[in-house]
């Protein structure tokens, strides 16, 4: 396919279209990894965030977000840049890519990098492109901050594997739920195709932990792990079948995060759903909620969800709704619960959990002892007792829990209360950074 890039655009140009263009992409945290400069370079890393700074909370901070070129071979119905769609179309050099990075670093503006792409020509010829920019960053600029960047399905193996040495967390993003979804809107792709370079990553993150093992000084393989997004809303699967497909790939493919983004349609085509209600962004903020659950709770797929219940109640949390159907379960004695039992219950964090095992070696817990400790008690105090009893008089019916956790006003994202306009804050956002008039 004919290449279509301009050449005679500035660099201030194609960062504006390869910014935006980038912005579908969801899986992008920094966590997890950690790296000390050596003193000759640039940055670093911390096991917390990215770089030399993080949030409290531990939340991804400050990402320069692009792709390396929006311009692309394939096909996909959902996707923007899209080989038929006619969009402005930009491509960075290596050299580019590095002078932004250093110039932002510098300035204090980012503290990592996110590198994904179109595929340009091919896959081996784009995934060469990501690995020359990344071996310049770290070799000849010294960078030691943290990079994501993305390994392209069908590229060299080779090149992946010498990719993965330069990076901190790389991914393959699976798309579509199902390989029936990805057969329907993204033909040129194949689930074998997505599969094969998560599990070469996979392997050979396995095999540099036992090299790392005997030789502290080997270079070490993807150290922040590898991640996944799936596409919600596109095709028609379950919130049954996309926890189960999650939930394989934690086990299989030893994944760090699996993320969801809800579809947003941004091509007119008759494969695609119409959405009258715009993006499905509560039901992607239940399945990040089931995630959570999947990995940190002890819960199964198969618990939360079943063939015959096969979409979360997306008026409730996960939990609340799995201990709802399940109250022959409760309530939970505080005092003597294990560790595990006490994680089920809703209001109940891996935290306060913790606090709970550990406070009760020394006395009895009650109610005002779990407030302190961090228990959401508008939440626990259905399925829980302390001492034997409740904190009000309640009744442990279905009906009558679920009516009153209704009215409890949860707290939701930011953009769930139907406002939201589905916009992603860019480089160059002047929407809400305006200057004041007369400044």
């Amino acid at each position: 396919m004919q290449v279509r890039v301009p050449e005679n655009l500035s660099l201030m140009e194609k960062l504006n279209i390869l910014s935006d263009a980038a912005k579908y992409d969801v899986a992008c945290t920094s966590s997890g990894t950690e790296r000390s400069n050596t003193g000759k370079g640039v940055g670093n890393c911390v096991d917390a965030g990215i770089c030399h700074s993080f949030s409290a909370d531990g939340r991804c901070i400050s990402l320069l977000k692009i792709l390396f070129t929006n311009e692309c071979i394939y096909n996909c119905r959902y996707c923007l840049n899209r080989a038929s769609n006619d969009v402005p179309r930009a491509a960075f050099t290596p050299q580019e890519v590095c002078d932004l990075t250093m110039g932002f670093y510098r300035r204090n503006y980012i503290e990592g990098l996110f590198l994904s792409s179109g595929i340009l020509k091919s896959p081996s010829y784009t995934m060469e492109l990501l690995y020359q920019t990344l071996y310049k960053l770290r070799h000849e600029y010294g960078f030691g901050g943290y990079i994501h960047v993305k390994a392209i399905p069908g590229a060299d193996p080779r090149l992946i594997e010498a990719t993965g040495y330069l990076a901190d967390r790389m991914s393959v993003n699976l798309e579509l739920p199902t390989a029936e979804g990805l057969r329907k809107l993204a033909p040129s792709k194949s689930r074998t195709r997505i599969l094969t370079p998560m599990r070469q990553v996979q392997n050979r993150m396995e095999e540099n932990r036992n090299e790392l093992a005997l030789y502290r000084s080997a270079p070490r393989f993807v150290p922040a792990g590898q991640s996944t997004q799936m596409i919600i809303g596109a095709t028609p699967e379950n919130d049954y079948q996309i926890v189960s497909v999650a939930e394989s790939l934690y086990q299989k493919f030893a994944l760090k995060r699996v993320f969801y983004s809800a579809f947003v349609r941004v091509n007119e085509d008759s494969m695609l759903p119409a959405l009258p209600g715009g993006p499905p962004l509560l039901r992607e903020h239940r399945l990040y909620q089931a995630d959570w659950l999947l990995r940190y709770y002890g819960f199964r797929a198969s618990e939360l969800l079943t063939e015959d219940k096969p979409n979360f109640n997306v008026l409730l949390d996960p939990k609340c709704d799995w201990a709802l159907r399940h109250l022959e379960q409760f309530p939970v004695e505080i005092n003597r619960a294990d560790y595990m039992t006490l994680l089920r219950v809703p209001g109940i964090g891996v935290r306060s959990a913790q606090r709970i095992v550990k406070a009760r070696r020394l006395g009895n817990v009650d109610f005002p002892d779990l407030k302190r400790m961090g228990v959401v008690l508008k939440r626990a105090l259905y399925f829980i007792t302390c001492r034997g009893r409740t904190m009000y008089p309640i009744r442990i019916e279905e009906d009558y829990i679920t009516r009153n956790l209704l009215n409890v006003k949860e707290r939701l994202p930011f953009g769930m209360d139907g406002q939201v306009t589905y916009r992603q804050l860019s480089l160059f956002d002047d929407q809400n950074f305006s200057m004041p008039p007369g400044a």
